[in-house]
């Protein structure tokens, strides 16, 4: 087509219309941020997130109490062979013998027993009044004498 056909009015207005379309390419068009779909998605988001947090507290707490009973079951089983292994050591005579004599400080017909006392006591034996104080019930005897006496 040749340019004479257009009166030079047409010529500026697709001028115009070219210099618009160019600068509107340049930046894009610019929309609300918040949209009803958006924001309709943000309720229900939260909702969910409402709606689901005490039973995924509730799941975690009994998740950790699981774990702590398990916990306890496999110490409650390690004691159990514990006292399992000490019943059957019970049940052998040499070792009843062997803790006899440790610590009832029993002794075998024909033995003498003897008790050795090695010095590394801290305690020393009391001197002067404390040494030979009297039993306990003298003390309360004596608490009850006085109380009817008043």
């Amino acid at each position: 087509m040749p340019a004479d056909r257009f009166s030079t009015a047409t010529r500026l207005k697709a001028l115009g219309e070219q210099a618009a379309a160019r600068v509107y390419r340049a930046r894009p068009p610019r929309r609300n941020r918040l949209t009803g779909r958006a924001a309709l998605l943000a309720l229900v988001m939260c909702s969910l997130v409402v709606a689901l947090a005490y039973p995924i507290r509730q799941y975690v707490s009994q998740r950790s109490d699981i774990a702590d009973q398990r916990r306890k079951a496999q110490d409650a089983g390690a004691a159990l062979e514990r006292l399992r292994e000490q019943k059957a050591r019970w049940q052998d005579p040499e070792f009843v013998r062997q803790q006899a004599r440790r610590h009832l400080h029993y002794v075998m017909p024909g033995e003498t027993g003897y008790l050795v006392q090695d010095g590394s006591g801290t305690g020393s034996a009391p001197k002067g009044p404390q040494a030979a104080q009297p039993p306990w019930y003298d003390n309360l005897w004596d608490a009850v004498d006085s109380a009817d006496k008043r």
